[in-house]
């Protein structure tokens, strides 16, 4: 009898401590991952604009998101810009706001804005000139990068 309670403690302990390395690990590798979104699009292309920002509403919630908007993308961004929408998705607009609700950091390029006639000082409330150093501390680890 002792001998089987010995045993099963064990079981127990080892079970335990398996469960808790594997919660750390879990734990560890969530502070360290990040999603890098590259957007490029804007209104020549709703779908391809609106499905990185639902995806960033989604990861956001317990990964480090960073968005970095370019090309035609950055028109979007700026103030008085028309709203983009398209079927199944929240708008263009909606999706921004929450992310920088959620503390998502969304950065434009400069040369991209200049190039489509806006200057840094036209851009949204929140939404950042784009910061290379950024791009690389925005989380402490693995970082997953996607391109639309």
């Amino acid at each position: 009898m002792k001998r089987a309670t010995t045993y099963l403690l064990g079981v127990l302990l080892i079970s335990f401590f398996v469960t808790s390395l594997q919660a750390q690990e879990k734990d560890k590798l969530q502070d360290k991952e990040g999603l890098f979104l590259h957007i490029t699009t804007s209104y020549d292309n709703p779908h391809r604009l609106l499905m990185p920002l639902k995806m960033a509403t989604m990861m956001a919630n317990d990964k480090a998101v960073l968005i970095y908007m370019d090309i035609e993308a950055v028109k979007i961004l700026v103030k008085g810009s028309k709203d983009i929408t398209h079927p199944d998705f929240e708008s263009a607009h909606t999706y921004i706001k929450k992310l920088l609700e959620m503390g998502v950091e969304i950065y434009a390029c400069p040369t991209c804005l200049k190039v489509a006639g806006f200057k840094t000082e036209d851009l949204m409330d929140g939404i950042k000139p784009a910061n290379k150093e950024r791009f690389f501390n925005f989380t402490k680890g693995r970082i997953l990068s996607l391109s639309y």
